[in-house]
């Protein structure tokens, strides 16, 4: 249990600095490892939906965590929360991104909190990130104890 709690911890530690920005509003980037990655599994979406004379486009994205009872989950969608919630959660928001979120992307993610498995022991939940309707995230049904996340373009 305490590898569990303490590998919930630094996830969601490391969810809260990367979602640290200049105070504009805007994601301020950064990378875990050297690929990028700390999640589970995850793709890098490319701009399929038209941009506006701007060159700004809209994202749907989708947060979820899975699993039943209660859990604290942490999340960076369009703002950033540290929270208790009942499950299953979903948390659903139109992202606009700029020109140059839409090359580098904007990180989303959730740090699910740790359930009870069939096993008896205590896993992450299961969290699935979909961008537009297409799954882009998720951590094998809490098999893989990291968080969720992907970089919308």
């Amino acid at each position: 249990m305490r590898k569990t709690v303490t590998a919930t911890a630094l996830a969601l530690a490391a969810v809260l600095l990367t979602g640290c920005g200049d105070g504009s509003g805007k994601h301020s980037g950064g990378k875990s490892g050297e690929d990028g990655r700390a999640g589970g599994t995850q793709r890098t979406a490319t701009p399929d939906a038209g941009g506006d004379a701007k060159g700004s486009a809209k994202r749907e994205v989708t947060l979820e965590v899975l699993g039943t009872g209660t859990a604290q989950i942490a999340y960076h969608l369009d703002t950033s929360e540290f929270e208790q919630v009942t499950l299953p959660w979903k948390k659903t928001a139109t992202i606009e991104l700029t020109a140059a979120e839409q090359k580098v992307g904007r990180l989303v993610s959730v740090v699910p909190g740790s359930i009870q498995g069939s096993d008896g022991l205590l896993q992450a939940a299961p969290c699935v990130i979909t961008v537009d309707g297409r799954k882009v995230a998720d951590n094998q049904e809490g098999k893989v104890p990291k968080p969720c996340q992907f970089k919308v373009k």
